[in-house]
């Protein structure tokens, strides 16, 4: 599987909404990309740019949503207004997709069991491991690396995987140290491993 930086931050009215004409300018950007890839989303602000993947898959699909947030809420900034906070809400709305599941923690792993035979698209935002293995600026969950990362093998076996983008972390601008940098890479490289051999 191919990684590739699908961080759209520099442009403007993006940061955590995504204005409509701005949505469309990524949409376009997003048209250029392979879908079957490990996408680099930037920052937590910016997850709502999992969505515009969602709209690319043309067969029935379950979403897999690791995140310490659901994602779901109505949106913070006025109608038509995409957020980071709401986009999964916006996903509900496409036609091909079957079911979305929610893993906050270690707890919720029996719900992958309950997956429809379908091929799954994965979301990690990093807000849903212990601060030990990232640093973000939400609030943060508990689970731990291996935890993660053994749910994600055993996902990948059971299931076809159409795509996997990652989101979270800190940037100096708001205030990364060295160090939360350093950290918040190693966990990005450990979970890519998990897809670097998949075979699409």
């Amino acid at each position: 599987m191919l990684r590739i930086n699908a961080d759209f931050s520099c442009l403007e009215g993006t940061n955590c909404f995504c204005a409509p004409e701005s949505a469309e300018r990524i949409r376009r950007n997003v048209a250029e990309l392979p879908l079957h890839a490990f996408h680099d989303i930037g920052t937590g602000d910016y997850h709502y740019v999992s969505l515009f993947w969602l709209e690319r898959i043309r067969e029935p699909f379950s979403l897999v949503l690791f995140d310490h947030h659901p994602d779901d809420q109505p949106g913070a900034f006025g109608d038509g207004l995409l957020s980071c906070g709401g986009w999964v809400a916006e996903a509900r709305r496409l036609p091909l997709l079957r079911t979305d599941v929610w893993i906050r923690d270690a707890e919720d792993f029996p719900a992958l069991e309950r997956l429809p035979e379908v091929p799954v698209y994965l979301s990690v935002d990093l807000d849903v491991l212990s601060p030990a293995f990232a640093r973000t600026d939400w609030d943060q969950g508990s689970m731990q690396l291996d935890a993660l990362l053994a749910a994600l093998r055993k996902l990948v076996a059971a299931r076809p995987v159409l795509g996997v983008d990652l989101c979270g972390g800190l940037t100096p601008e708001k205030g990364a140290s060295p160090a939360d940098e350093a950290l918040n890479a190693r966990t990005g490289e450990a979970l890519w491993e998990v897809f670097a051999d998949l075979i699409i």
